[in-house]
């Protein structure tokens, strides 16, 4: 691929500093790392797992509605975050995080914990509250 050809599709880079980067060929036929803010298949491939991952996170909403999960699986979810990356992001212990995806023990949690999951995951504390859920607030 040419320098002036490597695709500039900023679908999703839009008023952003986040760059894929490309190997490209000069005209005099060296390779240079070229900035690329996208293309249109990989932009479509991840509007297309994005869209998957609402609807997986609408589900689990539903749950937590159900009192079946708690908020946290919700954002854990939708944030694309696993038991052992919070964990290490919150310093709490693996098998605390597990229970608290359950809405019982989720419900006892003391705010410490709250907080923390909510600087982890980027959200407000609030945002955590079960009540948040059940009013039909849209996410």
């Amino acid at each position: 691929m040419k320098v002036n050809d490597v695709p500039q599709d900023e679908r999703y880079f839009t008023g952003t500093n986040i760059r894929d980067i490309c190997y490209a060929v000069d005209d005099e036929g060296k390779y240079h790392q070229v900035a690329s803010a996208g293309w249109e298949p990989k932009n479509e491939a991840l509007a297309l797992t994005w869209e998957h991952i609402k609807e997986e996170a609408e589900a689990i909403r539903k749950e937590v509605v159900a009192q079946k999960k708690s908020p946290l699986a919700y954002y854990m979810h939708l944030k694309l975050c696993s038991i052992p990356i919070l964990a290490d992001d919150t310093g709490i212990p693996r098998r605390i995080i597990k229970r608290h995806l359950n809405m019982e023990a989720f419900l006892r949690a003391d705010s410490e914990y709250i907080a923390k999951y909510a600087a982890a995951l980027n959200i407000d504390a609030n945002d955590l509250k079960p009540e948040k859920f059940t009013h039909g607030d849209s996410f």
